[in-house]
C-alpha cells in the first residue's frame, strides 16, 4: 500500500494522496498542516478537500482503503462465495492480517501516536480510537451480511433462522470485538511470521461460532488455554 508515488498534478488522486501520506509518516515527516502538505504535493488545497476533509481523515481512509482491498481480494477467488460462513471470516481475517503486516511500520506508528493506547483496546472507551470509526462501519456491515446470508441458506429451519435474527446484532459486535482482540494480539506477536495470530485467528474464528450456534465447549477450553499459554491479557 505504502509505495513512493508523483506528486505532479496529473498524477494526484485519492489514492496517490494516501500513499504519499504513509510515505511521509514512515519516513518522520508527518505534515503539520493540510497546507503543507499540498505545498509538497504541489496541489491546490481544494483539490485536496475534494477527497478529503482533513489530515486526520487520511488516518481513517488508510483503514476503510484496507477493507476494501481485503474485500476485493476475495471477490476474486472463485470459490468464496460458496464457503462456509466460518470459513469466509477466516479468510477475511488471514487476509486483513497479512496486509496489515505488508504495512506494519505504518500501523505500529499509528497506535504510537494515537491518544487511545492499544493496550486499552478492549476498555471501556473502544469507540476513541477515531482512527477506526470508518473500519468499524464496515467491519459491522461485513459481519451483518454473513449472518443474513446464513438466515436466507435452505439448510436453515425455522428454529435456527429465529435464532439467527436474534443474535445478528451481537455476532456482528462480537467480531468487530474479535478484529480489535486480535489487532492488539497481532501488535505484540513475536512469532516468526506472526505465526501465533494465525493460531489466533483459527481458534477465536472457531470459538465465536461455537458460541453463537451454541456448539460443545471443547473449542472454547481450546482457545482459553492457548490465551492463557500467550498471557497476552
Amino acid at each position: 500500500m505504502a509505495t513512493k508515488q508523483s506528486t505532479s498534478k496529473k498524477k494526484m488522486n485519492k489514492q496517490s494522496i494516501l500513499n504519499t501520506y504513509m510515505d511521509l509518516v514512515l519516513e518522520d515527516q508527518t505534515p503539520k498542516s493540510v497546507h503543507a502538505f499540498c505545498k509538497l504535493l504541489k496541489i491546490e488545497e481544494p483539490t485536496f478537500y475534494s477527497y478529503f476533509s482533513s489530515l486526520e481523515m487520511i488516518k481513517h481512509s488508510v483503514w476503510e482503503t484496507f477493507f476494501d482491498h481485503v474485500t476485493a481480494i476475495l471477490s476474486k477467488d472463485e470459490n468464496y462465495a460458496n464457503y462456509p460462513n466460518r470459513e469466509k471470516l477466516l479468510a477475511f481475517f488471514y487476509t486483513f492480517f497479512e496486509l496489515l503486516t505488508a504495512n506494519r511500520s505504518y500501523v505500529l506508528l499509528q497506535f504510537e501516536s494515537d491518544t487511545q493506547s492499544l493496550n486499552n483496546v478492549l476498555g471501556n472507551k473502544i469507540q476513541n480510537l477515531k482512527q477506526l470509526k470508518g473500519l468499524r462501519i464496515q467491519i459491522l456491515d461485513f459481519a451483518t451480511q454473513l449472518r443474513e446470508e446464513q438466515q436466507n441458506s435452505e439448510e436453515v429451519s425455522k428454529v435456527k433462522e429465529k435464532f439467527i435474527e436474534k443474535t445478528r446484532k451481537y455476532f456482528s459486535e462480537s467480531v468487530w470485538l474479535q478484529f480489535l482482540f486480535l489487532l492488539k494480539f497481532w501488535k505484540e506477536d513475536t512469532s516468526a511470521n506472526f505465526e501465533k495470530t494465525d493460531v489466533a485467528i483459527e481458534k477465536s474464528v472457531q470459538t465465536l461460532f461455537d458460541v453463537i450456534d451454541q456448539s460443545p465447549l471443547e473449542r472454547i477450553f481450546d482457545f482459553g488455554k492457548f490465551l492463557w499459554n500467550e498471557r497476552k491479557f
